[in-house]
């Protein structure tokens, strides 16, 4: 889940005005809206799924033409006016993301160059596929009724479709690998734009670029008085203090000496027998196999070595990037959890137990969403689970099905065998 983007991003086109105003035109463009990081969804056959308008849909949340290359004045930039500072700049109205193009075409080229778009209307018109954009209506100048009003006039809504919006967490339960994809870039994007409304350089007011992708200092601007104050740092170089956020996180299970056996947590805001992978940020200065270690210690009390990598995963709450490990560790020696204090408890689990969890109906089916608040009530009934693990649509369940099944091969070793650089 979240991986695996379908889309073509055509970054390169992101600078061109004209090709982001004239593919934000286009009837097949599609559209993801938020509403405080929480997207808008519909209902088919009692599940809740992600809602895509169309631009005409969303005009009363877009604002009037030019959405792109926005001039001092109502209207496109002027020759004087086109700058690096202003390659696709949006200083009014809320941002705008360009996602991608979902192309039709089985090569996947059916997307043009650059040097192509010098008529972006007719080179737009060329294109096969489907363009996604998003956006986040809280930040709009709108009250929640006018929003609600303006939704009740989408084509959707008037042939019959209930729009409601979803907790973002609760996506994963019914997205399909397409709609998770694009959910998750989607939201990440949106995060990050709503976060960053000041220049890092000089604290000045700052705008998107790049069809969402890059920000601008308004000091930068071609028409700024900037009488009295320094040159924003941010003028040098690439013009780019803030990048859009991913933040890598590593995620891991520690196997015994056995191969036989895995450690889970169970994390302080998580009860009712709910058990997981221990995870952690990277830090400044570490490698992945340096977090991978330190947070097997500072959480389990467990020292870690032979770090391998498994695979990785966006996780788009806000933005970060699972980075999934496996790591041998001593089950006889004591594990802790009174260091950082972030786990309730942990313990080493053998493949029998765990497969009995997967094995069972609701072993692994959880909504994350209301975890917290419905910790108090898990593991009541008697037909339970003795302990639940994530589903597989994250990356913790991931690493523990594939051990459990063999998938991934851990030979026993001796435990007064070398165990390398602990």
């Amino acid at each position: 889940m979240f991986a695996g983007s379908p889309l073509n991003r055509l970054s390169w086109l992101r600078t061109s005005h004209s090709f982001l105003n004239s593919i934000i035109a286009s009837p097949k463009s599609r559209w993801l809206l938020f509403k405080s990081g929480n997207p808008l969804t519909s209902k088919s056959e009692g599940k809740s799924i992600l809602a895509y308008l169309s631009t005409k849909d969303v005009g009363p949340f877009i604002g009037e033409a030019p959405h792109f290359g926005q001039g001092k004045e109502s209207g496109l930039l002027t020759s004087e006016e086109q700058i690096t500072a202003t390659e696709g700049v949006r200083h009014r109205g809320s941002p705008i993301v360009f996602l991608g193009l979902h192309e039709n075409t089985s090569s996947g080229s059916g997307a043009l160059p650059s040097s192509d778009f010098i008529d972006a209307d007719k080179a737009v018109s060329k294109l096969e596929g489907v363009p996604y954009f998003a956006m986040d209506v809280a930040d709009l100048e709108m009250e929640d009724s006018a929003i609600e009003t303006a939704l009740k006039e989408t084509d959707a809504t008037k042939a019959g479709t209930t729009l409601t919006w979803l907790d973002a967490r609760s996506v994963m339960t019914n997205a399909n690998l397409f709609d998770g994809a694009i959910f998750a870039e989607a939201r990440s994007m949106i995060d990050w734009n709503t976060r960053n409304k000041f220049c890092p350089g000089c604290g000045s007011r700052q705008h998107s670029l790049w069809g969402g992708w890059k920000f601008g200092c308004s000091t930068l601007m071609p028409w700024s008085d900037n009488t009295g104050r320094k040159p924003c740092p941010s003028g040098k170089g690439l013009h780019n203090f803030t990048h859009p956020r991913s933040d890598p996180v590593v995620i891991m299970l520690a196997v015994d000496e056995t191969g036989e056996k895995i450690l889970l947590g169970q994390n302080n805001r998580f009860k009712g027998q709910f058990y997981s992978a221990l995870a952690g940020f990277i830090e400044p200065g570490e490698t992945f196999e340096d977090a991978v270690k330190r947070e097997m210690w500072e959480e389990a009390g467990v020292k870690a070595w032979d770090v391998q990598y498994h695979s990785g995963q966006p996780w788009p709450f806000p933005a970060s990037l699972m980075c999934g490990f496996y790591a041998r560790a001593d089950s006889t020696q004591p594990v802790r959890v009174d260091l950082d204090n972030e786990l309730s408890d942990a313990r080493w689990f053998t493949r029998e137990e765990v497969m009995s969890v997967l094995n069972h109906a609701t072993g692994s089916y959880l909504d994350l969403a209301k975890l917290a608040e419905a910790s108090s009530q898990l593991n009541k009934d008697v037909s339970d689970p003795p302990f639940r693990v994530p589903p597989t649509t994250a990356i913790a369940g991931v690493l523990i099905k594939d051990w459990a099944e063999g998938k991934v091969q851990f030979p026993p070793f001796a435990l007064n065998s070398l165990k390398g650089n602990l």
